[in-house]
């Protein structure tokens, strides 16, 4: 191994960063393979563990590779790239993407309004609201806990739906002459708890995207509430200003 330029003004652990970097992004190494080790990219690059270990925790934190006790560090799968420029629904993005969209219905009920979200959809609190939560899925795999409350004439048919393998915005739209046109959209970074880590397949801690956001129909009124968490390891949001 070769490539470390002990001149250079960068930082030795940064370099090692950037040369297992260009071999993950060039697709030397493939999402699921094992990288050298903490003792294998000492001795190969003649540095100290402690420096390989830097590089290797940063990727990391970057979300290029990921751990496993016991068994060493492996390229992760590449990240989702969800442009904010433009309103779509889950299964539209996926179906853009070539993957499979699918999802697992959590709860689906009416509910009493929280005082937070009554006041977002403009109702009383405690008036009633369909409750639509999903697991959703990309070629089988948890992406996303999705969390909807609807309000709107007519709501309670959602109930009937099969939201399993239909996508939401296509129902109302052709259902419910609900056209989804404008949203506010708030975005967060957290740590997974428990409620939700079992669903996500992920660790307690482990990073997330915290989005909430209120969506308007034709008539700019708002008939969405939703709040939803996407695994910090799988996606990044992308918005263009101007």
């Amino acid at each position: 191994m070769t490539g470390i330029d002990r001149q250079h003004p960068l930082p030795i652990y940064y370099q090692l960063k950037e040369l297992l970097r260009e071999k993950i992004t060039t697709g030397v190494w493939k999402p699921g393979d094992l990288l050298p080790s903490e003792r294998e990219l000492s001795e190969g690059y003649d540095i100290s563990r402690m420096t390989a270990r830097q590089a290797l925790s940063e990727l990391v934190n970057e979300g290029l590779v990921y751990r496993e006790q016991g068994r060493g560090t492996f390229v992760a799968e590449p990240k989702l790239v969800q442009r904010l420029s433009r309103l779509t629904g889950y299964t539209d993005d996926m179906r853009e993407r070539a993957l499979r969209p699918g999802a697992r219905v959590l709860r689906l009920e009416i509910v009493e309004a929280p005082l937070h979200v009554a006041a977002k959809l403009r109702i009383q609190p405690g008036a009633p609201v369909v409750l639509l939560e999903r697991l959703r899925l990309a070629d089988g795999t948890p992406m996303a806990v999705e969390a909807s409350h609807l309000h709107f004439a007519g709501m309670e048919g959602l109930l009937q739906e099969d939201f399993a393998t239909d996508s939401l915005y296509n129902i109302l739209t052709t259902t419910y002459n609900i056209t989804p046109t404008r949203a506010e959209q708030q975005i967060e970074a957290a740590r997974c708890d428990q409620h939700r880590q079992g669903a996500l397949q992920v660790e307690v801690g482990a990073p997330i995207l915290h989005t909430t956001r209120v969506t308007f129909d034709q008539r700019d009124r708002p008939f969405e509430y939703a709040d939803s968490v996407y695994r910090g390891d799988r996606y990044v949001f992308h918005v263009e200003l101007t």
